[in-house]
């Protein structure tokens, strides 16, 4: 019986044991979970940066000229092709129109016949005034042969200009360039009948030496051109403007800068937008009117604060990200942001301020009060900030 009790005793003590043993390593557990972990936390601080905004363009040369023919005919020659340079006046069709031809040698007849009838009302004059003053014939006599000799000459005006006005019309069988630069495409060959009616032109020419790109902008995008331009009038604040970058359809840089030339004066009701153009100098006549191009416009942004995006969510379009406080507990906080060039950091407007804690990893782990273990980071060592200072100039 005395056996029983003792083994009873040391089963108790060993229970003892046992559930001390689980509960001092529960305690542990429990310790480990509430130490703090560690996020990376990075120190925002005001930096000017240059963006850039970019818009598609179309390409035009500063004097695009769609040439018509002004009367009616068929094209007899072609003296021009696609894609060649002209100089101002040169010919670049001949149009087949006889009736212009005919109409100058009539005309020209008409002069001889007026200057015939000129030269005979002249004598009648001249015989009529002596025969007047002695009175052989009256007054009447000698004052319808002067205007007989005032219709004549007047008649003789008129035959002359009609030959100018036909040998004008005349001339418009030859159709010359208006102004120096390239051959557009030939729509109409040989043979074809064209008039100053006709649906398509001839063919266009285009001077590029300096080329024009059109573009769009929306009304917030106007207003921030304004506020940033500086001067009293439209005119001055485009010209204070920085100069413009024209990216090519291969992605290079066009190696010469542009500027920004005109605004238009009110906004389009049907697109809500304003239209554009900067001109660009085209020595080497690289570009050609028609071709797309994208536009890049810098812009200087002052004492701005740079996040990544992955350190950012949203919650009903509103973005938000986690500040660290001086107890180490994270706190979430409403940011106004706008996107930087490379699509990969945020340039904070509203809601952060300088030398704010901004956790940026691990952001789905975290909840307001939450205490962590910060770790600070340099901006330099933030992958998504390095792709972004290759798109936009940073400096301290």
């Amino acid at each position: 019986m005395k056996t029983k009790k003792i083994k009873l005793q040391v089963l108790c003590v060993g229970i003892l044991i046992g559930l001390l043993s689980i509960s001092c390593n529960g305690s542990k557990d429990a310790n480990k979970t509430d130490e703090a972990s560690e996020y990376d936390v990075l120190t925002v601080s005001p930096k000017t940066i240059e963006l850039y905004r970019e818009f598609p363009v179309t390409i035009e040369g500063i004097e695009n000229i769609e040439i018509y023919p002004k009367i009616e005919g068929f094209i007899e020659k072609v003296l021009v092709d696609e894609g060649e340079y002209v100089e101002k006046g040169r010919a670049l069709f001949l149009l087949n129109a006889p009736e212009y031809e005919q109409n100058v040698l009539s005309t020209k007849a008409a002069i001889s016949s007026a200057v015939a009838n000129v030269s005979s009302a002249e004598l009648d004059v001249e015989k009529a005034r002596p025969l007047v003053e002695r009175e052989i014939v009256s007054k009447f006599e000698l004052t319808a042969a002067e205007n007989t000799l005032t219709a004549q000459k007047a008649a003789l005006e008129q035959a002359r200009a009609d030959y100018v006005n036909a040998r004008t019309n005349y001339g418009y069988t030859k159709i010359t360039a208006p102004v120096s630069g390239y051959i557009g495409t030939l729509p109409y060959k040989l043979g074809s009948l064209v008039s100053s009616t006709t649906d398509d032109p001839l063919t266009t020419v285009s001077n590029i030496k300096k080329v024009y790109a059109y573009f769009s902008i929306n009304e917030k995008i106007h207003l921030e051109f304004m506020r940033e331009g500086h001067g009293a009038t439209p005119k001055e604040q485009l010209d204070s403007m920085s100069e413009v970058s024209l990216i090519l359809p291969d992605y290079t840089m066009f190696n010469h800068k542009g500027r920004i030339q005109t605004v238009s004066g009110q906004v389009d009701e049907d697109t809500g937008s304003f239209n554009v153009r900067a001109i660009f100098d085209n020595p080497d006549n690289l570009l050609r009117t028609g071709n797309s191009a994208t536009i890049r416009i810098p812009r200087t942004v002052k004492d701005a604060l740079l996040v990544p995006q992955s350190a950012t969510y949203e919650i009903q379009g509103s973005v938000f990200i986690y500040v660290v406080g001086d107890d180490s507990k994270v706190k979430a906080k409403k940011i106004e942001v706008t996107p930087s060039t490379s699509g990969k950091a945020y340039i904070v407007t509203a809601g952060l301020e300088t030398n704010d804690q901004v956790v940026i990893e691990g952001i789905n782990t975290l909840l307001d009060g939450k205490e962590i273990k910060p770790v600070q980071v340099k901006a330099s060592d933030i992958e998504d900030l390095k792709i972004d200072s290759e798109t936009i100039a940073s400096s301290n």
